[in-house]
């Protein structure tokens, strides 16, 4: 007989309001769900935009790319945006969509476990919650890292992550040094070579830089998007934008590609027209192929890391000291300010939060050797439990406001299948999981990211954790969900109103 419509309105709590979490609020009131808790560790929304706010933060993605599909911005003042913009378009999302009518602030989730075919939620304030679904969009650069360097704590003058700005720390005419040089690095040294009275670029890895141009968006431009939708339209979906996506992701999918090759190339071309000094122009030099490591965005690296106020450092470093830093050559260097643009944990995803899925199954069990889920979405025994940019999403120089509304339209099925009482449970199988781990796996091995680097796109056994495909076959994946990878579950008190 045709199954009755058992649940129309899912309790559904959703884990973060960062970018994800906001798509997923505004997708859930639009389809109609009306039972939402948001919960969001912070005082305000943003995620990685909210926690990082050092100078020169700029978005890497050209700014009409970077929004909702549904959400074009006209208001965008350059190609690049800085990060206060991007953080201004989420805050202003959130309140034309009233998803903040939805969001508890200053609830961070510490316990999620599945008990009687529901979810159980506690946040560090005691709050307590039950949920028919959860959706994790926690988001992956939220936890900093901060290095293992001796002497740490014996530095007497200013101490920063890139990720907890303090901005009361005068910064012009100081002696600043800059540990790390992925985007963060290199934009910050971009921001302060110029205002420091001498700044110091500890490098460990030379990076290497695709150029690019930042233009402002003029007033009559803007003015024209206001105008006309149609041609705020076409901005965000560019064609040439979108082209590059489908090189780059076909690039970085093989690494003995024309694609990869001719990035190489741009690459190779930039930093032997840009850097004049060939000492310099050497130190600056990758030993490893371009993108192995995340591709850094700059329009003028190159040209502010010889600034007559700028100096690379190459030597390890051994020691911090009360007044600076001290390398391997015994050179100690003084500084006033001192940045750690060292990055994220950014395999912690939802953890430090305790999950517990079926019969006690611990996350931090499953995830022993690595994070993985199947499509990065669902994991199998962890039913009604869904994730946005999850562990082998793919990352790279593109938009991941695509890749979360992409996985979003994927997870909207699955939630059908919910609501409508199709099933009471569903989650991947363990061997659907298995399948696409060893067929990822397989395809990893072939990408550029395992060409011979170390960066954040390796898991702690050396393995690229992203997606090693290509985008489309990313956009195909995600059009309708295989439910033949999926246990549905249909409770007992069910099977019998529905019989």
């Amino acid at each position: 007989m045709t199954q009755p419509n058992l649940n129309p309105d899912l309790r559904v709590v959703v884990l973060g309001a960062g970018m994800s979490g906001i798509l997923s609020g505004i997708k859930l009131l639009e389809a109609g769900y009306r039972n939402v808790t948001i919960y969001e560790k912070a005082s305000r929304v943003g995620g990685t935009w909210r926690e990082n706010t050092y100078p020169g933060l700029t978005c890497d993605v050209p700014s009409h790319a970077y929004t909702y599909s549904f959400e074009p911005n006209a208001e965008w003042s350059r190609q690049l945006p800085p990060g206060a913009e991007v953080q201004g378009y989420f805050e202003q999302t959130t309140r034309k969509y009233k998803i903040d009518e939805l969001i508890r602030f200053n609830q961070e989730a510490k316990r999620c476990e599945f008990v009687g075919g529901r979810w159980h939620l506690e946040t560090a304030s005691g709050v307590r919650d039950e949920a028919d679904v959860v959706i994790a969009a926690t988001g992956v650069l939220h936890h900093p890292r901060t290095p293992n360097l001796p002497g740490l704590k014996d530095f007497r003058g200013d101490l920063l992550h890139s990720a907890r700005w303090d901005h009361t720390v005068p910064l012009d005419g100081k002696r600043i040094g800059i540990i790390g040089n992925g985007s963060t690095g290199v934009q910050l040294v971009s921001a302060l070579a110029s205002r420091a009275g001498k700044l110091k670029h500890f490098q460990r890895t030379a990076q290497w830089v695709m150029p690019v141009e930042n233009p402002f968006f003029t007033e009559e431009q803007k003015q024209a998007f206001r105008d006309d939708p149609a041609l705020l339209k076409r901005m965000q979906n560019d064609e040439t934008y979108l082209a590059n996506v489908e090189r780059f992701t076909t690039a970085v999918a093989d690494a003995s590609s024309p694609e990869i090759a001719m990035i190489e190339a741009i690459v190779l071309d930039n930093l032997e027209r840009s850097v004049q000094d060939p000492v310099l122009r050497e130190k600056l030099r990758p030993n490893y192929r371009a993108a192995c490591k995340r591709l850094i965005f700059s329009p003028d690296y190159y040209q502010a890391i010889q600034h007559p106020n700028a100096e690379l450092v190459v030597d390890d470093i051994e020691t911090l000291t009360e007044r600076g830093v001290r390398t391997r050559d015994g050179v100690e260097h003084e500084l006033d300010v001192l940045v750690l643009a060292t990055g994220f944990h950014a395999d912690r995803f939802m953890r430090p939060m305790q999950i517990t899925g079926r019969d006690g199954r611990r996350l931090d069990d499953v995830w022993a050797k690595r994070p993985h889920a199947y499509l990065a979405i669902s994991i199998p025994e962890f039913p009604n439990f869904f994730m946005l940019n999850g562990p082998t999403s793919p990352v790279g120089n593109f938009s991941l406001i695509d890749v979360a509304e992409k996985q979003w339209d994927y997870i909207a099925q699955l939630l059908n299948l919910l609501r409508s009482g199709a099933c009471t449970e569903i989650a991947a199988t363990q061997q659907a999981l298995d399948a696409y781990e060893a067929a990822r796996l397989a395809a990893a091995k072939n990408t550029i990211f395992a060409s011979g680097c170390n960066s954040w796109y390796l898991d702690g056994e050396g393995v690229p954790a992203s997606w090693p495909w290509n985008y489309a076959r990313f956009r195909d994946v995600m059009a309708t969900p295989d439910l033949s990878a999926f246990e549905q579950t249909v409770s007992r008190a069910v099977q019998g109103v529905a019989g």
